[in-house]
């Protein structure tokens, strides 16, 4: 039997207008298509386009705008201390911000998998980026008061100190002035007449208000009356003070109250010998003592200031802790694009590690990371293109006094031009700086786009 071949015709290649009609077709097609692009062209070169080169050539003006200097404005933006401090300070935000951002993303990243309600942690974290930065710079602006009654932050630290150190009950606490006690350069104060064993003293403070008085403050009149053996000696602490006016200053009233828990200090020869604490109507007693004569002193620590927590605005932290308000806000952007690289990467790839014995440490350092790299490469870039441009957290969370501390090149641009420094030709050779260290960033993200396109 012979096999027969059938063979299947190839359809027609379909005709391509060539000639005059397809040069005017082509043409057609280039219309329209610049006519669908022409709104977006128009609103890039009103909005992106003209203010670039209005600002390079502003650059070249004094501050009135009339009169051309030349890149005067570039040799002064370098002299001037603030924009000096400014470029340090972008200096940091572009090297600390992203670099913690993706590190907490790719971690986050990684754990969230883990997780069992992976998609409501996700969620939690990615909510900040809802927040306005305007709202989230006054929420942080009130996180980092340094008044622990309303900074938030400073109430726990406050909180978490005084629970191991505790702290004066009477930091404002003194002595009548001729009383009988004298004030050391340390902030303790010492009794100017001297005590042998057998004596009482009678140390009398005001400057505390009677409803500060701890509860189980009681009457020290009694505790004054009390004698004292030969080896011992007696005293009493008390507030100087009868509620209600009358009394006698120096003297122990039967309205006033003991003060207690105050620390007194027998000191012989510049040595403390001996250490009490009043009890609750202000008494104390030093017992045991040898012949001769002692000081009585209040050490500083009972007049100590209450601890107000960390001055997370002052000079030294106030860029940390803007950093810190940045961190919150984008943790979730970071967490979610690096997930989503992290969803695509080859499983067998890690079951085969798994297989081999590796660890999870191992799996992470040496397949997750450099699998990922692409992604995270990606995310650190965008980032440190958007933290070249913050200025709205700097300019609200920084108070006034710390303002130039915490500049940016974004802020120090405003001020410079619109804040108090009415000069838009420095503004402008500022801007045009900040409009050079963002494009490299740029082109190197668009580059990034396209090799992974291809």
């Amino acid at each position: 039997m012979t096999a027969t071949v059938v063979k299947r015709a190839t359809p027609p290649a379909p005709a391509r207008p060539d000639g005059a009609r397809g040069r005017r077709l082509r043409r057609r097609g280039r219309i329209v298509a610049l006519l669908f692009a022409l709104p977006a062209l128009l609103l890039l070169g009103a909005l992106v386009v003209y203010p670039v080169l209005f600002s390079v050539g502003r650059s070249f003006f004094d501050a009135t705008g009339t009169e051309f200097v030349g890149g005067e404005n570039y040799a002064e933006m370098f002299r001037d201390p603030a924009t000096l401090k400014a470029i340090r300070n972008t200096a940091i935000w572009v090297v600390v911000a992203p670099t913690l951002l993706t590190g907490l993303g790719l971690i986050l990243a990684v754990l969230v998998e883990k997780v069992r309600w992976a998609t409501a942690f996700k969620l939690l974290l990615f909510m900040p980026m809802a927040v306005s930065f305007l709202a989230a710079g006054i929420i942080f602006r009130l996180a980092y008061d340094e008044d622990p009654d309303k900074g938030v932050l400073n109430a726990a630290v406050v909180s978490v100190h005084d629970a191991f150190t505790g702290s004066s009950s009477y930091p404002t606490a003194r002595p009548r002035d001729g009383e009988g006690l004298t004030r050391e350069p340390d902030g303790s104060y010492v009794t100017a007449a001297d005590v042998s064993p057998g004596g009482t003293a009678a140390l009398g403070l005001v400057g505390v208000a009677p409803k500060d008085l701890p509860g189980e403050a009681g009457p020290a009149s009694g505790a004054a009356s009390d004698t004292a053996a030969p080896d011992e000696v007696r005293g009493v602490v008390y507030l100087d003070f009868t509620p209600g006016g009358g009394g006698e200053p120096g003297v122990v009233d039967r309205e006033e109250s003991g003060l207690p828990g105050v620390t007194v200090e027998a000191v012989r020869d510049g040595k403390t010998v001996a250490s009490t604490t009043t009890a609750s109507d202000g008494s104390f007693r030093f017992t045991g003592l040898d012949d001769g004569a002692y000081a009585l002193k209040l050490p500083p620590d009972n007049f100590a200031p209450p601890y107000e927590g960390v001055s997370w605005l002052g000079p030294a932290l106030v860029t940390p802790a803007i950093i810190g308000a940045y961190l919150w806000i984008w943790t979730g952007f970071a967490m979610v694009l690096i997930g989503a690289g992290l969803s695509t990467l080859p499983r067998d790839a890690l079951e085969a590690a798994r297989m081999d014995g590796a660890n999870e440490w191992q799996i992470f350092r040496r397949i997750t990371v450099p699998l990922l790299a692409p992604v995270l490469t990606v995310v650190f870039v965008t980032l440190v293109i958007n933290v070249m441009k913050v200025f709205d957290l700097v300019y609200i969370i920084a108070p006034g006094p710390v303002q130039e501390d915490a500049t940016v090149l974004a802020t120090q641009m405003w001020l410079v031009s619109f804040g108090g420094g009415n000069n838009q030709g420095l503004g402008s050779a500022l801007g045009v700086l900040l409009l050079l260290l963002v494009i490299p960033a740029m082109v190197f993200n668009v580059r990034r786009f396209k090799r992974s396109q291809r």
